[in-house]
Protein backbone atom coordinates (compact mmCIF):
# COMPACT_ATOMS: atom_id res chain seq x y z
CA UNK A 1 0.00 0.00 0.00
CA UNK A 2 1.18 3.76 -0.21
CA UNK A 3 3.09 5.01 2.38
CA UNK A 4 2.50 9.02 1.80
CA UNK A 5 -0.06 10.84 -0.54
CA UNK A 6 -0.09 14.56 -1.03
CA UNK A 7 -3.97 15.50 -1.96
CA UNK A 8 -3.36 18.00 -4.48
CA UNK A 9 -6.82 19.94 -3.75
CA UNK A 10 -9.50 21.35 -1.47
CA UNK A 11 -12.84 21.54 0.06
CA UNK A 12 -14.96 18.32 0.45
CA UNK A 13 -13.15 16.15 -2.45
CA UNK A 14 -9.85 16.73 -0.02
CA UNK A 15 -11.77 15.61 3.10
CA UNK A 16 -13.03 12.92 1.28
CA UNK A 17 -9.39 11.69 0.01
CA UNK A 18 -8.28 12.17 3.26
CA UNK A 19 -10.93 10.03 5.08
CA UNK A 20 -9.91 7.04 2.91
CA UNK A 21 -5.97 7.39 3.11
CA UNK A 22 -6.66 6.38 6.99
CA UNK A 23 -8.75 3.54 6.32
CA UNK A 24 -5.85 2.04 4.40
CA UNK A 25 -3.26 3.65 6.72
CA UNK A 26 -1.99 5.92 4.47
CA UNK A 27 -0.32 9.16 5.97
CA UNK A 28 -1.91 12.29 4.47
CA UNK A 29 -0.22 15.84 3.36
CA UNK A 30 -2.21 18.31 2.90
CA UNK A 31 -1.10 20.90 0.00
CA UNK A 32 -2.82 24.19 0.26
CA UNK A 33 -2.94 27.67 -0.87
CA UNK A 34 -2.68 30.75 1.95
CA UNK A 35 -6.54 30.97 2.02
CA UNK A 36 -6.90 27.38 2.57
CA UNK A 37 -5.08 27.31 5.90
CA UNK A 38 -8.41 26.62 7.95
CA UNK A 39 -9.24 24.03 5.62
CA UNK A 40 -10.66 20.92 7.68
CA UNK A 41 -8.42 18.48 6.26
CA UNK A 42 -5.34 20.88 6.08
CA UNK A 43 -6.48 20.64 10.42
CA UNK A 44 -6.96 16.77 9.89
CA UNK A 45 -3.89 15.69 7.75
CA UNK A 46 -0.47 14.30 9.00
CA UNK A 47 1.44 17.14 7.59
CA UNK A 48 0.36 20.70 5.53
CA UNK A 49 2.05 22.22 2.94
CA UNK A 50 1.43 25.79 1.66
CA UNK A 51 2.17 25.94 -2.28
CA UNK A 52 1.08 29.56 -2.37
CA UNK A 53 -1.24 32.36 -2.60
CA UNK A 54 -5.34 32.09 -3.00
CA UNK A 55 -4.96 32.77 -6.80
CA UNK A 56 -6.01 29.07 -8.61
CA UNK A 57 -3.12 29.82 -10.78
CA UNK A 58 -0.31 30.21 -8.42
CA UNK A 59 -1.28 27.31 -5.97
CA UNK A 60 -3.68 24.21 -7.32
CA UNK A 61 -2.67 25.00 -10.81
CA UNK A 62 1.26 25.56 -9.86
CA UNK A 63 2.65 21.94 -11.33
CA UNK A 64 6.18 23.16 -9.68
CA UNK A 65 4.79 23.75 -6.42
CA UNK A 66 2.91 20.93 -6.22
CA UNK A 67 5.87 18.75 -7.64
CA UNK A 68 7.98 20.79 -4.83
CA UNK A 69 5.58 19.91 -2.08
CA UNK A 70 5.60 15.73 -2.36
CA UNK A 71 9.56 16.22 -3.00
CA UNK A 72 9.70 18.02 0.65
CA UNK A 73 7.39 15.43 2.22
CA UNK A 74 8.61 12.53 1.19
CA UNK A 75 5.70 11.46 -0.30
CA UNK A 76 5.33 8.72 -2.69
CA UNK A 77 1.86 9.25 -4.58
CA UNK A 78 -0.53 12.64 -5.90
CA UNK A 79 -4.50 12.54 -5.72
CA UNK A 80 -5.53 15.43 -7.61
CA UNK A 81 -9.50 15.18 -7.02
CA UNK A 82 -11.93 16.75 -8.94
CA UNK A 83 -10.99 19.92 -10.76
CA UNK A 84 -7.79 21.66 -11.37
CA UNK A 85 -5.11 19.35 -12.69
CA UNK A 86 -6.80 16.13 -12.17
CA UNK A 87 -7.70 16.01 -16.20
CA UNK A 88 -4.48 17.78 -17.27
CA UNK A 89 -2.34 14.73 -19.05
CA UNK A 90 1.19 17.08 -18.56
CA UNK A 91 0.60 17.15 -14.92
CA UNK A 92 -0.26 13.47 -14.93
CA UNK A 93 3.43 12.91 -16.65
CA UNK A 94 5.24 15.04 -14.67
CA UNK A 95 4.15 13.69 -11.48
CA UNK A 96 5.24 9.94 -12.83
CA UNK A 97 8.77 11.41 -14.42
CA UNK A 98 9.51 13.01 -10.93
CA UNK A 99 9.20 9.53 -9.30
CA UNK A 100 5.47 9.62 -7.92
CA UNK A 101 2.44 7.86 -8.23
CA UNK A 102 -0.27 9.66 -9.75
CA UNK A 103 -3.34 8.11 -8.93
CA UNK A 104 -5.40 8.61 -11.60
CA UNK A 105 -5.43 7.22 -15.54
CA UNK A 106 -1.73 7.32 -17.36
CA UNK A 107 -1.09 10.72 -18.96
CA UNK A 108 -1.60 8.95 -22.36
CA UNK A 109 -5.33 7.75 -21.56
CA UNK A 110 -6.17 11.35 -20.48
CA UNK A 111 -4.45 13.45 -23.62
CA UNK A 112 -6.56 10.86 -25.34
CA UNK A 113 -10.16 11.56 -24.06
CA UNK A 114 -9.00 15.13 -23.57
CA UNK A 115 -9.60 15.63 -27.49
CA UNK A 116 -12.91 15.61 -27.93
CA UNK A 117 -12.31 13.81 -31.57
CA UNK A 118 -9.76 11.19 -30.61
CA UNK A 119 -11.95 10.43 -27.66
CA UNK A 120 -14.99 9.66 -30.19
CA UNK A 121 -12.31 7.80 -32.55
CA UNK A 122 -11.77 5.27 -29.54
CA UNK A 123 -14.67 4.89 -28.54
CA UNK A 124 -15.99 3.77 -31.77
CA UNK A 125 -13.31 1.41 -32.85
CA UNK A 126 -14.29 -0.35 -29.40
CA UNK A 127 -18.08 -0.33 -30.00
CA UNK A 128 -19.35 2.38 -27.56
CA UNK A 129 -22.23 3.92 -29.72
CA UNK A 130 -21.22 7.91 -30.46
CA UNK A 131 -23.55 10.72 -31.92
CA UNK A 132 -23.70 10.84 -35.48
CA UNK A 133 -21.60 13.46 -36.71
CA UNK A 134 -17.93 13.94 -38.31
CA UNK A 135 -15.44 11.26 -38.22
CA UNK A 136 -13.12 13.57 -37.16
CA UNK A 137 -11.87 17.35 -37.27
CA UNK A 138 -13.87 19.74 -39.92
CA UNK A 139 -11.88 20.09 -42.98
CA UNK A 140 -11.12 24.27 -43.87
CA UNK A 141 -13.48 23.19 -47.41
CA UNK A 142 -17.11 25.41 -46.79
CA UNK A 143 -18.97 23.18 -49.33
CA UNK A 144 -17.37 19.84 -47.24
CA UNK A 145 -19.22 21.21 -44.08
CA UNK A 146 -22.41 22.36 -45.86
CA UNK A 147 -22.79 18.85 -47.38
CA UNK A 148 -21.93 17.29 -44.22
CA UNK A 149 -24.66 19.10 -41.90
CA UNK A 150 -27.47 18.53 -44.79
CA UNK A 151 -26.47 14.62 -44.60
CA UNK A 152 -26.36 15.01 -40.56
CA UNK A 153 -29.82 16.89 -40.40
CA UNK A 154 -30.29 20.07 -38.73
CA UNK A 155 -29.93 21.37 -35.86
CA UNK A 156 -26.55 20.60 -35.76
CA UNK A 157 -23.66 21.64 -33.03
CA UNK A 158 -20.37 22.30 -33.26
CA UNK A 159 -17.77 21.50 -31.04
CA UNK A 160 -14.15 22.05 -29.82
CA UNK A 161 -11.67 19.27 -29.74
CA UNK A 162 -10.69 20.63 -26.88
CA UNK A 163 -13.39 21.71 -24.60
CA UNK A 164 -15.52 20.49 -22.09
CA UNK A 165 -17.64 21.45 -19.25
CA UNK A 166 -20.01 22.96 -21.44
CA UNK A 167 -17.55 25.55 -23.27
CA UNK A 168 -16.78 25.64 -26.86
CA UNK A 169 -19.98 24.79 -28.37
CA UNK A 170 -22.44 26.21 -30.77
CA UNK A 171 -25.38 25.07 -32.07
CA UNK A 172 -26.66 25.97 -35.76
CA UNK A 173 -30.25 25.62 -36.36
CA UNK A 174 -30.33 26.75 -40.33
CA UNK A 175 -27.66 26.23 -42.96
CA UNK A 176 -27.19 29.99 -42.92
CA UNK A 177 -25.49 30.51 -40.11
CA UNK A 178 -23.25 27.33 -40.47
CA UNK A 179 -19.72 28.86 -42.05
CA UNK A 180 -19.98 32.06 -39.67
CA UNK A 181 -20.66 29.32 -36.22
CA UNK A 182 -17.83 27.14 -37.27
CA UNK A 183 -15.54 30.06 -37.64
CA UNK A 184 -16.04 31.31 -34.61
CA UNK A 185 -16.02 28.41 -32.64
CA UNK A 186 -12.83 27.31 -34.30
CA UNK A 187 -11.22 31.12 -32.47
CA UNK A 188 -13.07 30.68 -29.42
CA UNK A 189 -11.18 27.05 -29.27
CA UNK A 190 -8.07 28.79 -29.96
CA UNK A 191 -7.92 30.82 -27.69
CA UNK A 192 -9.72 29.15 -24.93
CA UNK A 193 -8.10 25.75 -25.09
CA UNK A 194 -4.72 26.53 -27.67
CA UNK A 195 -6.78 23.93 -29.90
CA UNK A 196 -8.51 25.09 -32.50
CA UNK A 197 -9.76 21.92 -34.06
CA UNK A 198 -13.70 21.60 -34.20
CA UNK A 199 -15.98 18.80 -35.25
CA UNK A 200 -19.47 18.09 -35.95
CA UNK A 201 -22.65 16.75 -34.66
CA UNK A 202 -25.94 16.05 -34.52
CA UNK A 203 -27.62 18.37 -31.86
CA UNK A 204 -30.16 16.48 -29.61
CA UNK A 205 -33.44 18.13 -28.72
CA UNK A 206 -34.25 16.65 -25.62
CA UNK A 207 -31.91 14.10 -24.92
CA UNK A 208 -30.46 13.03 -20.97
CA UNK A 209 -27.29 13.12 -19.79
CA UNK A 210 -26.88 9.81 -18.33
CA UNK A 211 -22.91 8.84 -17.12
CA UNK A 212 -21.63 5.03 -16.20
CA UNK A 213 -19.06 4.51 -14.08
CA UNK A 214 -16.08 2.72 -14.14
CA UNK A 215 -12.84 1.31 -12.48
CA UNK A 216 -9.93 -0.34 -13.79
CA UNK A 217 -6.25 -1.85 -12.66
CA UNK A 218 -3.29 -1.94 -14.34
CA UNK A 219 -3.96 -6.09 -14.29
CA UNK A 220 -5.97 -5.75 -17.24
CA UNK A 221 -9.25 -6.03 -15.08
CA UNK A 222 -12.14 -3.64 -15.41
CA UNK A 223 -15.56 -3.34 -14.12
CA UNK A 224 -18.84 -1.04 -14.27
CA UNK A 225 -20.77 0.33 -11.72
CA UNK A 226 -24.21 0.94 -13.53
CA UNK A 227 -25.23 4.37 -14.23
CA UNK A 228 -25.67 7.70 -13.04
CA UNK A 229 -28.77 10.28 -14.58
CA UNK A 230 -27.09 14.12 -14.36
CA UNK A 231 -30.21 15.81 -16.70
CA UNK A 232 -30.51 18.16 -13.72
CA UNK A 233 -28.37 21.07 -14.78
CA UNK A 234 -28.07 24.25 -15.24
CA UNK A 235 -25.83 26.29 -17.94
CA UNK A 236 -23.85 22.88 -18.43
CA UNK A 237 -23.10 22.50 -14.72
CA UNK A 238 -24.70 19.52 -12.81
CA UNK A 239 -27.07 20.41 -10.10
CA UNK A 240 -28.85 16.96 -8.82
CA UNK A 241 -27.76 13.75 -10.13
CA UNK A 242 -29.09 10.12 -8.92
CA UNK A 243 -28.50 6.31 -9.45
CA UNK A 244 -29.79 4.37 -11.03
CA UNK A 245 -30.57 6.40 -13.85
CA UNK A 246 -34.38 6.60 -14.35
CA UNK A 247 -36.27 4.30 -16.70
CA UNK A 248 -32.94 2.57 -18.09
CA UNK A 249 -33.60 -1.22 -18.01
CA UNK A 250 -31.30 -3.90 -16.53
CA UNK A 251 -30.62 -5.16 -19.89
CA UNK A 252 -29.66 -1.36 -21.34
CA UNK A 253 -27.20 -1.17 -18.10
CA UNK A 254 -25.46 -4.27 -18.79
CA UNK A 255 -25.10 -3.56 -22.35
CA UNK A 256 -23.53 -0.30 -22.48
CA UNK A 257 -21.41 -0.98 -19.27
CA UNK A 258 -20.47 -3.70 -21.31
CA UNK A 259 -19.11 -1.87 -24.02
CA UNK A 260 -18.09 1.04 -21.13
CA UNK A 261 -15.81 -2.13 -19.66
CA UNK A 262 -14.32 -3.71 -23.01
CA UNK A 263 -13.36 0.42 -24.30
CA UNK A 264 -11.31 0.51 -20.83
CA UNK A 265 -9.72 -3.10 -21.30
CA UNK A 266 -8.74 -2.04 -24.98
CA UNK A 267 -7.25 1.69 -24.18
CA UNK A 268 -5.46 0.30 -21.22
CA UNK A 269 -7.14 2.34 -18.70
CA UNK A 270 -6.05 3.00 -15.12
CA UNK A 271 -8.59 4.34 -12.07
CA UNK A 272 -11.59 6.00 -11.98
CA UNK A 273 -13.58 6.85 -14.89
CA UNK A 274 -17.23 8.18 -16.50
CA UNK A 275 -18.16 7.59 -20.06
CA UNK A 276 -20.75 10.52 -20.81
CA UNK A 277 -23.54 9.65 -22.99
CA UNK A 278 -26.76 11.61 -24.29
CA UNK A 279 -30.01 9.46 -23.52
CA UNK A 280 -32.62 9.63 -25.89
CA UNK A 281 -34.96 7.29 -27.46
CA UNK A 282 -33.80 4.63 -25.86
CA UNK A 283 -30.22 4.50 -27.43
CA UNK A 284 -27.13 5.99 -25.97
CA UNK A 285 -24.57 8.29 -27.68
CA UNK A 286 -21.12 8.80 -26.11
CA UNK A 287 -20.44 12.38 -25.78
CA UNK A 288 -17.02 12.28 -23.44
CA UNK A 289 -14.79 10.67 -21.04
CA UNK A 290 -14.68 11.80 -17.73
CA UNK A 291 -10.73 10.60 -16.48
CA UNK A 292 -11.14 11.15 -12.82
CA UNK A 293 -13.04 10.97 -9.54
CA UNK A 294 -16.68 12.78 -10.29
CA UNK A 295 -18.53 15.30 -7.88
CA UNK A 296 -21.16 12.74 -8.17
CA UNK A 297 -19.65 9.57 -7.33
CA UNK A 298 -21.24 9.09 -3.79
CA UNK A 299 -24.82 7.88 -5.66
CA UNK A 300 -22.82 5.17 -7.13
CA UNK A 301 -21.05 4.31 -4.09
CA UNK A 302 -24.53 4.52 -2.12
CA UNK A 303 -26.44 2.09 -4.26
CA UNK A 304 -23.45 -0.28 -4.88
CA UNK A 305 -21.17 -0.57 -1.66
CA UNK A 306 -17.76 -0.03 -3.62
CA UNK A 307 -15.87 2.92 -2.24
CA UNK A 308 -14.53 4.46 -5.57
CA UNK A 309 -11.17 6.68 -3.52
CA UNK A 310 -10.55 3.92 -2.02
CA UNK A 311 -9.93 1.72 -5.27
CA UNK A 312 -8.36 4.61 -6.55
CA UNK A 313 -5.65 4.16 -3.99
CA UNK A 314 -5.47 0.22 -4.16
CA UNK A 315 -4.87 0.05 -7.90
CA UNK A 316 -2.67 3.35 -7.90
CA UNK A 317 -0.54 0.54 -5.71
CA UNK A 318 -0.55 -1.69 -8.07
CA UNK A 319 -3.13 -3.88 -6.77
CA UNK A 320 -6.28 -5.66 -8.67
CA UNK A 321 -9.44 -4.36 -7.81
CA UNK A 322 -11.13 -5.93 -4.64
CA UNK A 323 -14.55 -6.62 -7.02
CA UNK A 324 -15.44 -8.86 -10.09
CA UNK A 325 -18.58 -7.77 -12.18
CA UNK A 326 -20.21 -10.54 -10.51
CA UNK A 327 -19.98 -8.87 -7.15
CA UNK A 328 -21.70 -5.75 -8.52
CA UNK A 329 -25.67 -5.31 -7.47
CA UNK A 330 -27.62 -2.05 -7.58
CA UNK A 331 -29.74 -1.88 -4.25
CA UNK A 332 -32.25 0.70 -3.73
CA UNK A 333 -32.02 4.32 -5.01
CA UNK A 334 -29.90 7.60 -4.47
CA UNK A 335 -30.07 10.92 -4.49
CA UNK A 336 -27.59 13.49 -4.34
CA UNK A 337 -27.97 17.63 -4.27
CA UNK A 338 -24.59 20.33 -4.73
CA UNK A 339 -24.98 22.89 -2.23
CA UNK A 340 -23.47 25.95 -3.13
CA UNK A 341 -22.43 29.19 -1.61
CA UNK A 342 -24.42 31.52 -3.46
CA UNK A 343 -28.15 33.14 -4.01
CA UNK A 344 -30.62 30.98 -4.51
CA UNK A 345 -32.29 33.21 -7.76
CA UNK A 346 -29.48 35.36 -9.08
CA UNK A 347 -26.62 32.28 -8.46
CA UNK A 348 -24.37 35.27 -7.39
CA UNK A 349 -21.61 33.56 -4.94
CA UNK A 350 -22.05 34.01 -1.37
CA UNK A 351 -18.41 33.96 0.02
CA UNK A 352 -18.69 35.38 3.88
CA UNK A 353 -18.04 33.46 7.21
CA UNK A 354 -20.41 30.75 8.13
CA UNK A 355 -22.03 31.46 11.68
CA UNK A 356 -24.36 28.73 12.57
CA UNK A 357 -23.63 25.27 10.40
CA UNK A 358 -25.80 21.89 11.41
CA UNK A 359 -25.52 19.28 9.40
CA UNK A 360 -28.93 16.90 8.42
CA UNK A 361 -28.79 12.73 9.45
CA UNK A 362 -31.24 10.09 10.16
CA UNK A 363 -31.15 6.58 7.96
CA UNK A 364 -29.90 7.02 4.31
CA UNK A 365 -28.41 10.14 4.61
CA UNK A 366 -24.62 11.53 3.80
CA UNK A 367 -22.86 14.66 3.91
CA UNK A 368 -19.81 15.38 2.28
CA UNK A 369 -18.45 18.45 3.13
CA UNK A 370 -15.71 20.47 5.28
CA UNK A 371 -17.19 23.63 6.52
CA UNK A 372 -18.06 23.96 9.91
CA UNK A 373 -18.67 26.71 12.14
CA UNK A 374 -16.64 29.77 11.74
CA UNK A 375 -15.77 29.01 8.50
CA UNK A 376 -14.83 31.33 6.15
CA UNK A 377 -15.99 30.41 2.55
CA UNK A 378 -13.12 32.10 0.29
CA UNK A 379 -14.01 34.09 -3.02
CA UNK A 380 -11.50 32.88 -5.33
CA UNK A 381 -12.74 29.09 -5.69
CA UNK A 382 -16.30 27.48 -6.74
CA UNK A 383 -18.68 28.09 -4.72
CA UNK A 384 -19.84 24.07 -3.74
CA UNK A 385 -19.40 23.56 0.06
CA UNK A 386 -20.87 20.53 0.39
CA UNK A 387 -23.04 17.60 -0.83
CA UNK A 388 -26.44 15.78 0.57
CA UNK A 389 -27.18 12.19 -0.37
CA UNK A 390 -30.02 10.27 0.46
CA UNK A 391 -30.06 6.63 -0.42
CA UNK A 392 -33.67 4.30 0.13
CA UNK A 393 -34.85 1.37 -0.55
CA UNK A 394 -36.59 3.26 -4.10
CA UNK A 395 -36.47 6.05 -5.51
CA UNK A 396 -39.49 7.48 -4.17
CA UNK A 397 -38.07 7.00 -0.32
CA UNK A 398 -35.14 8.80 -1.22
CA UNK A 399 -36.91 11.62 -2.45
CA UNK A 400 -38.57 12.25 0.44
CA UNK A 401 -34.91 11.63 2.74
CA UNK A 402 -33.53 14.08 0.99
CA UNK A 403 -36.24 17.07 1.33
CA UNK A 404 -36.36 16.16 5.25
CA UNK A 405 -32.61 16.42 5.09
CA UNK A 406 -32.45 19.74 3.01
CA UNK A 407 -35.25 21.25 5.65
CA UNK A 408 -33.09 20.00 8.63
CA UNK A 409 -29.46 21.46 6.90
CA UNK A 410 -28.83 24.85 8.52
CA UNK A 411 -26.11 27.08 6.71
CA UNK A 412 -26.15 30.45 8.47
CA UNK A 413 -24.49 33.70 7.36
CA UNK A 414 -24.11 33.17 3.74
CA UNK A 415 -27.07 32.69 0.89
CA UNK A 416 -27.02 29.39 -0.03
CA UNK A 417 -28.79 27.43 -2.61
CA UNK A 418 -30.59 24.92 -0.86
CA UNK A 419 -34.12 26.57 -1.18
CA UNK A 420 -34.47 25.80 -4.64
CA UNK A 421 -32.91 22.44 -3.97
CA UNK A 422 -35.82 21.90 -1.94
CA UNK A 423 -38.01 23.04 -4.74
CA UNK A 424 -36.41 21.17 -7.30
CA UNK A 425 -36.60 17.80 -5.16
CA UNK A 426 -40.32 18.66 -4.56
CA UNK A 427 -40.82 19.73 -7.96
CA UNK A 428 -43.34 16.97 -9.92
CA UNK A 429 -41.65 16.56 -13.60
CA UNK A 430 -38.70 15.80 -11.55
CA UNK A 431 -40.26 13.27 -9.01
CA UNK A 432 -41.91 11.79 -12.26
CA UNK A 433 -38.33 11.16 -13.41
CA UNK A 434 -36.63 11.10 -16.91
CA UNK A 435 -36.20 14.82 -17.20
CA UNK A 436 -34.01 16.11 -19.90
CA UNK A 437 -30.95 18.46 -20.16
CA UNK A 438 -32.92 21.21 -20.22
CA UNK A 439 -35.76 20.87 -17.94
CA UNK A 440 -34.35 22.88 -15.64
CA UNK A 441 -33.10 25.98 -17.68
CA UNK A 442 -36.96 25.92 -18.60
CA UNK A 443 -37.72 26.29 -15.50
CA UNK A 444 -36.01 28.81 -13.67
CA UNK A 445 -37.02 30.90 -17.03
CA UNK A 446 -40.44 30.01 -16.23
CA UNK A 447 -40.11 31.64 -12.43
CA UNK A 448 -38.14 34.70 -13.74
CA UNK A 449 -41.11 35.28 -16.07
Amino acid sequence: MLEKVLIANRGEIALRILRACRELGIKTVAAHSSADRDLKHVRLADESVCIGPASATDSYLNIPALISAAEVTDSVAIHPGYGFLSENADFAERVEESGFAFIGPRSESIRLMGDKVSAKEAMRAAGVPCVPGSDGPLPEDPDTNIEMAREIGYPVIIKAAGGGGGRGMRVVHTEAHLLNAIEMTRSEAGSAFGNPTVYMEKFLERPRHVEVQVLADTHGNAIHLGERDCSLQRRHQKVIEEAPAPGITDAQREEIGARCVRACQEMGYRGAGTFEFLFEDGEFFFIEMNTRVQVEHPVTEMVTGVDIVREQLRVAAGLELAYRQEDIQVRGHAVECRINAEDPRSFIPSPGRIDQYHAPGGPGIRVDSHVYNGYNVPPHYDSMIGKVIAHGHDRGTALARMHGALTELVIEGINTNTTLQRELVSDAGFQAGGVDIHYLEKKLQRNKD
